[in-house]
């Protein structure tokens, strides 16, 4: 009996060259687009809230019994709503 050697060839990826100029145009008018919708677009303001200086416990707030997240939620909000911590 003969044994025959088997050889397989590897396929090699060749990578399609780019020119270096074409490249740069196209991250200048990404950048460009960018910062153009930026400075048109008014910032997000949302809330601000500050507790600095609150003397308030985490007990006195929630209570000492284990409470579900979104109890969590309506509590600090209420305790933010009536002691006027938020900006508005």
């Amino acid at each position: 009996m003969a044994t025959k050697n088997i050889t397989t060839k590897k396929k090699v990826a060749t990578k399609k060259r780019t020119t270096s100029t074409n490249n740069d145009k196209k991250l200048n008018t990404k950048t460009q687009s960018s910062t153009k919708s930026k400075s048109r677009k008014p910032a997000f303001g949302g809330y601000s809230i500050n507790f600095s200086g609150r003397k308030e416990t985490v007990e006195e707030v929630f209570g000492n019994k284990p409470i579900a997240p979104s109890e969590m939620t309506k509590r600090i909000w209420t305790f933010v709503k009536a002691k006027s911590l938020s900006n508005r």
